[in-house]
């Protein structure tokens, strides 16, 4: 798929990872609808350096936990597009719940696989179809390499990553061969803050890369599976540095 003058929505696009993701679409030629829960300033400052790309660029807010809110955000996007439709959706909006076994609620599973697996696939209902109907469509969904590899005191997060990427494979059997849809399992990337320099640096060495990844590699390995990668479809891309062989 030609990117250029297509419409995408990303979702969590005013910081971090998303907004990477989307200004890397944004350089492509993509007009971008942004996505944010509470961040409303930062997806301004998003949409505003799309804008400076040349690209168009809306802000849409919506809380993935509820149902109807994703609801509501696919047919906004769909809306701001002016008939074109969204041609290419990324579910990059997480949640990274850290909840220990014995304090572990049913609150907890609920909220991580609401965000984390149940807005993707509604978002994939709606939009899907609509690529279907089109004739063309790409949907990336960003998972985690832990959903192979489950670390302590994240299970619902973890499990939530997993159910993803199932999700991932199961949408590609069924929107084929239309839409193509695929993953990308980032591993080390924008490690939690409260990370001391000793624990970044035990993270570096145990990565065979030698290095702790950024935003700019995950939206590198995005806009390869839309752009480029026209033979895949069903296919999970680890952006770890090699942590998933280790």
């Amino acid at each position: 798929m030609d990117p250029s003058g297509r419409w995408a929505l990303v979702t969590g696009a005013a910081k971090r990872v998303g907004r990477c993701i989307a200004l890397a679409l944004g350089g492509l030629g993509t007009n971008v609808v942004v996505h944010y829960r509470s961040s409303a300033g930062a997806a301004r400052e998003t949409a505003d350096a799309l804008a400076a790309l040349g690209v168009s660029a809306t802000c849409v807010q919506a809380d993935l936990g509820n149902a109807s809110a994703v609801r509501r955000l696919a047919a906004a996007a769909e809306n701001a597009t002016d008939g074109a439709g969204i041609a290419i959706l990324v579910n990059s909006a997480s949640n990274y719940l850290r909840t220990s076994w014995e304090d572990l609620g049913e609150s907890d599973w609920d909220m991580s696989l609401d965000v984390n697996a149940k807005a993707p696939f509604l978002l994939a209902h709606v939009l899907g179809r609509g690529m279907q109907k089109r004739g063309e469509g790409s949907i990336v969904n960003i998972v985690d390499w832990a959903a192979d590899r489950p670390y302590r005191n994240y299970l619902p997060y973890c499990v939530s990553k997993a159910a993803l990427i199932c999700l991932t494979k199961a949408l590609a059997t069924e929107l084929a061969p239309a839409v193509r849809v695929n993953a990308v399992a980032p591993g080390p990337v924008l490690l939690p803050e409260h990370f001391t320099d000793g624990q970044r640096e035990a993270v570096r060495k145990a990565t065979p890369l030698q290095r702790i990844g950024t935003p700019e590699d995950v939206a590198r390995a995005v806009t390869f599976l839309i752009a480029e990668a026209e033979f895949s479809t069903g296919t999970i891309l680890h952006v770890d540095g090699g942590r998933a062989i280790v």
